[in-house]
């Protein structure tokens, strides 16, 4: 301490222990600054010596913000500058819808929408003047799939948890999802990582979906293997087995896991090596026509006594006829149980830009496209169809009802019924809500048995709004929505009955 300092201390009657402490406090201040003032320094000395980055190297330490505002920018426009409609793949109304269903608040909103209806395809539903009093209203019934099959399944709801598997999600979002599906009477897909026992922890019906690497049906070759098939199929909440041909993100691309998410327990499960990243197949090697297709079912089928249908995105349709015309050859009992379409704008935990972005039609031309083919060969009643691909919201579902499925699932909507906040880090293992992370720290935030209650709440309220879009529309139920029950928003403003328009070239 200098000496006009020591003067004014004495000045000012402070003790010596309070002078002390004054002058090591001006010590470290000092000392501070020095570090800091050489932090800049090396800082500059390795911005002007680094050639990767012109701005860095043109504009050393201050070159540094732009990544910094860049990575913060996202976070400031998502909570701050973005309107209610504007962002994507969800934007602020859908996710706040999501978390008011989840938390059993209803869907209710004051003032009016903010959803704009004259964009082109827009789907406005056709309300009748005299709607169905609740009196009147009826359940929506079991659906059976597989009715040729030794184990048919009763499938109880319209609405299930689409494909989403433990390695992507973290343990506490499959037990969570799973005890929230049981609680909601749904059906919860495994995705492509097999079956864990997370997913049976809750008691719920499951999908066991069988990827191009056969995880968890897989003998040491990587081939499909008969026993673990068995196995499989002996638990009985296993209600159906579902063959993976593409899904929404990826068409043409095999699933990736991130080395980081391969702990010993996820391979174990999913018969590989761990700690490695592991990329599935592009296709199923054994599949390479649709009487390949038609066989790999009908074996499974057999094996496991149990309904087996696919997963595709439709991108080029001709094979779809191909498919029908090869099944009405060989006879109906022939024909997969269900056929799941994914969306070409589907989301996944990581998957290459270029063909999340490019490749696979939407749901909204692909779904009634396959239904318009089914219907043309007689066999829309003898094939289930179930539709995916970002349908969380009532109206989303009820168009797809309306447009010809028999079923909707959906994955991203339970994500944010879990907590998710859209942040956009699942392929890194850094979730902040620990949905899609094995950081058992961040995990923590996840906590199951509240959130099972929020996939449950989220499921039902799903449900009872479809049903008041049915009601509205003067029908019992949301399966006997038709496409006359909603118009298409055309180029001229103008809106035309969806059952007016065709999905499919006259000469095709």
């Amino acid at each position: 301490m200098s000496a006009a300092q020591l003067w004014g201390c004495r000045m000012m009657g402070l003790p010596q222990w309070a002078m002390d402490a004054m002058s090591v406090l001006t010590q470290l201040f000092i000392m501070s600054i020095g570090i800091g003032v050489l932090f800049i320094f090396l800082m500059y000395v390795v911005d002007i010596a680094q050639n990767s980055d012109a701005i860095r190297r043109n504009y050393p330490v201050v070159g540094r913000f732009r990544s910094l505002f860049n990575t913060l920018g996202e976070f400031f426009r998502q909570y701050f500058f973005a309107m209610d409609r504007e962002e994507l793949p969800f934007n602020r109304a859908e996710r706040d819808w999501v978390d008011r269903a989840a938390k059993g608040k209803g869907g209710t909103i004051p003032f009016g929408s903010t959803k704009p209806l004259n964009p082109v395809g827009t789907a406005i539903f056709v309300n009748c003047p005299f709607p169905l009093l609740d009196q009147d209203a009826s359940e929506t019934q079991p659906m059976t799939i597989g009715p040729g099959t030794k184990h048919p399944y009763q499938a109880p709801a319209f609405f299930n948890i689409s494909a989403m598997s433990y390695g992507s999600l973290s343990k506490p979002a499959i037990r969570a999802l799973s005890k929230g599906a049981a609680k909601a009477g749904i059906w919860l897909n495994t995705g492509e990582g097999g079956l864990s026992p997370m997913h049976l922890e809750g008691g719920c019906d499951i999908v066991f979906q069988i990827g191009t690497a056969k995880y968890g049906v897989r003998d040491q070759a990587g081939q499909l293997s008969d026993a673990k098939l068995r196995e499989a199929a002996a638990h009985k909440q296993v209600k159906m087995f579902e063959l993976k041909l593409a899904q929404g993100a990826k068409p043409g691309k095999g699933g990736i896991l991130p080395a980081n998410k391969v702990s010993r327990e996820v391979a174990q499960i999913r018969g590989i090596p761990s700690g490695k990243a592991s990329i599935s197949p592009n296709r199923h090697p054994e599949i390479s026509s649709v009487t390949e297709l038609l066989d790999m079912m009908a074996h499974i089928r057999t094996v496991t006594g149990k309904p087996v249908g696919f997963k595709t995105v439709i991108g080029a349709y001709g094979w779809l006829d191909e498919l029908c015309e090869e099944i009405l050859r060989r006879g109906v009992d022939h024909a997969p149980d269900f056929i799941t379409i994914d969306s070409g704008d589907g989301g996944t935990g990581a998957a290459p830009m270029a063909l999340m972005d490019n490749v696979g039609l939407p749901i909204r031309e692909a779904l009634p496209m396959a239904v318009e083919i089914l219907g043309q060969h007689g066999l829309r009643d003898r094939i289930r169809v179930i539709a995916s691909g970002k349908l969380l919201i009532p109206g989303s579902v009820a168009w797809a009802l309306a447009a010809g499925a028999d079923f909707v699932q959906c994955g991203r909507g339970f994500m944010f019924s879990l907590g998710c906040i859209q942040a956009l880090k699942c392929h890194k293992n850094t979730c902040p809500t620990g949905v899609t992370t094995h950081n058992k720290n961040l995990q923590r935030g996840l906590v199951v048995r509240e959130k099972s209650e929020m996939v449950a709440e989220y499921a039902k309220t799903i449900t009872k709004h479809v049903e008041m879009i049915a009601h509205s529309c003067g029908v019992a139920e949301p399966r006997k929505l038709k496409r006359k029950h909603v118009r298409i928003v055309q180029e001229d403003g103008r809106s035309v009955p969806m059952d007016n328009m065709k999905f499919l070239p006259e000469n095709r």
